[in-house]
């Protein structure tokens, strides 16, 4: 329990959340001249933002919700091995979050929120090469483009409408055919479809270097670091704002909520009630010399990202709901293992394994802005994908916010 005799530390700002969207909000605070505080109970940037595909996905303007989506969502909510499932165990309560999701994925609302993701997108890989510079990281970052893989003729001719809402959106794509996949990336598999590639799109060789020197940008500029969790955010003195922790209370003229897919009940204490979920992330690594690949590659077909790293290949993806008390699926693991082994079949062993929880709102358009009920109390969740890609801009937006207040 905390102290509740001992006088509260106090900040100017508290961000609450060290994933790479605090830690950018923070690091964009502390360069402006406030004082920061973060509060993190795990090793910052070790969670979503670790175990992601590494890359900086300024193409993503599709929801996850689309009229496509929606015509096949019992199938691939239902079936075990498809790349968008949910654990039947957890339906009841993400009945309001799936009829939500049902709504949004209608054509009219598609198409708002994927203009909506795309405004937010525009500058995204810009801002990230800016950052990577200050945080002395952009070894780690390479502008090689990345590749979707439609496998079939009647998926390449259906992923017609993805192209479209991306070209309207701002994103460069050259549709291409199979045979000039496997000329840029002859270690791919043949197939039968095309493939839309986006020569815009950064990738990063190391997520978790990155983090590691993220972090250790923090402490050099002075940021305070809570190791602890947050549990409420009460501002019913209506000055200071009290952040109740695990072990502590901190308090703050400003508290910014980016605690990734931990956040609803945060925003719930400062009064918002937001239908933000949980998507439960996984990853393979396959160490080697030189991945099969030079870029990332996503085959929609499978929903798995294939991302060449330094020293190893990851496989990352698939879209699984199922909150945050499940333990991690191990038929999920198979499932990305058995997909891997279609597309390079002479992989070994997995070398090692990952799981994690990704913020997931039903539009897919992440929250950012103040609390009805407080101006300075801010929210910055509900990534979803794209928390990585948008965590520069997402700085940007916040520090204009507590400017504002």
């Amino acid at each position: 329990m905390p102290d509740v005799t001992s006088k509260p530390v106090h900040h100017d700002i508290i961000v609450i959340g060290g994933g790479v969207v605090g830690m950018s909000i923070a690091f964009r605070l502390v360069k402006e001249g406030r004082e920061v505080a973060l509060i993190e109970p795990n090793e910052l940037g070790m969670g979503a933002s670790y175990g992601n595909a590494g890359t900086i996905a300024d193409y993503a303007t599709i929801p996850v919700g689309t009229p496509n989506v929606l015509r096949n969502l019992p199938s691939l909510l239902f079936d075990r091995n498809s790349p968008l499932s949910l654990p039947y165990r957890t339906l009841p309560s993400l009945m309001p979050w799936l009829l939500e999701f049902f709504y949004q994925s209608l054509p009219k609302q598609a198409e708002n929120n994927a203009q909506r993701i795309g405004a937010l997108l525009k500058n995204a890989s810009d801002m990230w090469r800016e950052l990577s510079l200050e945080l002395g990281a952009s070894h780690h970052l390479h502008r090689r483009g990345c590749l979707y893989l439609y496998e079939s003729n009647k998926a390449f001719a259906a992923a017609k409408y993805d192209e479209r809402l991306r070209r309207q959106n701002g994103v460069a794509v050259d549709v291409i055919t199979a045979d000039e996949v496997l000329r840029h990336e002859p270690n791919l598999q043949p197939f039968e479809g095309g493939a839309h590639f986006f020569p815009d799109a950064t990738s990063i060789d190391n997520p978790g270097e990155v983090m590691k020197i993220f972090a250790r940008n923090l402490v050099e500029r002075g940021i305070t670091i809570h190791p602890t969790s947050a549990v409420s955010i009460d501002d019913s003195d209506g000055t200071r704002i009290n952040v109740h922790c695990t072990d502590r209370v901190v308090q703050a003229n400003k508290v910014i909520v980016a605690a990734g897919a931990f956040s609803k009940p945060l925003a719930r204490s400062a009064g918002e009630t937001v239908r933000l979920d949980t998507e439960r992330g996984y990853h393979l690594e396959f160490d080697m010399d030189t991945p099969p690949v030079t870029r990332p590659v996503c085959s929609a077909k499978r929903g798995l990202y294939a991302s060449p790293m330094v020293g190893r290949l990851r496989i990352a993806g698939t879209v699984e709901l199922g909150g945050l008390s499940l333990p991690q699926s191990e038929h999920r693991l198979k499932m990305l293992e058995r997909g891997a082994r279609d597309m390079f079949p002479a992989l070994g062993e997995p070398s090692r394994t990952w799981f994690g929880f990704r913020p997931s709102m039903p539009d897919s358009v992440p929250v950012i802005r103040a609390t009805k009920h407080n101006k300075n109390v801010i929210m910055a969740f509900g990534h979803g994908h794209i928390g990585v890609t948008l965590a520069p801009t997402t700085a940007a937006i916040v520090s204009d916010l507590v400017k504002l207040g």
